[in-house]
């Protein structure tokens, strides 16, 4: 699915010159990006992803410097919109938008008008009266955040809609990757595990195929996408999904990976009927050291969270040297401060020029 996108790139304004102490806003500007919203990573090319991940490099440093606050959103204010619970992703966007300035309000439907029976769009609606530019949102349903992108002009950011698409989470999959690899070209990435209820997948496999990567989907056939299992994917399957390796053996699948990302059993959004047991997946599909073994020596360990060591990770190598799980979380943080902080670039660009019109 994609949106509407709006050209932003020559903008005057830009991050912070890392390690110089300078304010953001007197470096060159950033490279390309053309996007009102970030509802998925099927519209972004390699360029745009390069773009946000470079940018997450000068974030991180911010972070790195401690820097409580910097002034790069003062004035902006972002809206935490979650009908769904969370940790990571919640906690993760709160600190980017405070520590870039910004004014950060988050709130769950369980405590908000939505009981009473207010709508997606009313609520969004709301929010953006108050002054909200950016919204943050979360939703059981897939589609939700498009729905809100057609009903405002604040900037949408999904931050995972039903079992679609978690695009800020593959964005911080793929910072991480590239810190460890450089270039993604060529680089064999294993995702094992429930890949037709995950939306990491999802805008993981998009991200991916971007950036060059091999990318292989492991699991049982049960919980493969149907236009990914073998020799069922259909004519138009590429408008759904980006073509990738399809493996229900887990040893030939972490042969020779750079990657292997682990992923929960989305067990709140299937249907019964998928497995046997637990116990038998985590017996065919749980990775572990000995399977890892198979792995290229230098390979990366993930999982996006939360875990459920013992079924679909071990739990000694989920606490590995090759773990990458907690560095994630900490990339989260900068990933998602260069997101915001491109959003409210092209929002301030787009005034401008609005103004410019006016005048």
């Amino acid at each position: 699915m994609t949106t509407e996108t709006h050209e932003t790139s020559g903008a005057s304004a830009a991050p912070l010159l890392p390690g110089s102490g300078e304010p953001l806003g007197t470096a060159p500007a950033p490279g390309p990006w053309r996007h009102r919203h970030v509802l998925d990573l099927d519209d972004f090319g390699a360029d745009e992803i390069i773009t946000v991940l470079e940018l997450a490099g000068q974030m991180a440093e911010v972070l790195e410097r401690r820097i409580a606050r910097v002034p790069a959103l003062r004035g902006h204010t972002i809206v935490n919109l979650f009908y769904e619970p969370s940790t990571r992703t919640r906690a993760s966007f709160e600190l980017a938008g405070k520590v870039l300035g910004a004014d950060v309000l988050s709130v769950s439907a369980s405590t908000s008008s939505v009981q009473k029976g207010e709508s997606l769009i009313d609520t969004v609606r709301t929010l953006r009266a108050m002054g909200a530019g950016i919204l943050v949102m979360r939703h059981a349903s897939s589609g939700a955040p498009y729905l809100a992108a057609r009903h405002t002009d604040a900037a949408i950011v999904n931050a995972g809609d039903g079992a679609h698409a978690h695009p800020t989470q593959a964005l911080l999959d793929l910072y991480t990757m590239r810190r460890h690899f450089g270039d993604l070209e060529g680089k064999r990435v294993v995702m094992v595990g429930d890949i037709a209820h995950s939306r990491v997948a999802r805008s993981d496999l998009w991200g991916l195929a971007a950036m060059g990567a091999e990318v292989v989907v492991c699991g049982p056939p049960t919980l493969l996408p149907q236009g990914l299992r073998p020799g069922d994917r259909p004519d138009h399957a590429e408008a759904a999904l980006p073509h990738v390796e399809v493996e229900t053996d887990i040893e030939r699948a972490i042969e020779g990976a750079h990657v292997v990302m682990a992923l929960r059993l989305q067990s709140e959004r299937q249907q019964g009927g998928l497995l046997p047991s637990l116990h038998e997946y985590s017996l065919h599909y749980q990775v572990t050291a000995k399977r890892l073994a198979r792995a290229h020596p230098d390979h990366l360990l993930m999982h996006p969270g939360p875990k459920n060591e013992g079924i679909e990770i071990a739990r000694e190598v989920a606490g590995g040297g090759r773990s990458m799980i907690e560095e994630q979380v900490t990339n989260g943080v900068a990933v998602r401060m260069a997101l915001l902080y491109l959003l409210a670039l092209g929002r301030d660009a787009a005034a401008a020029s609005a103004g410019e019109g006016a005048s």
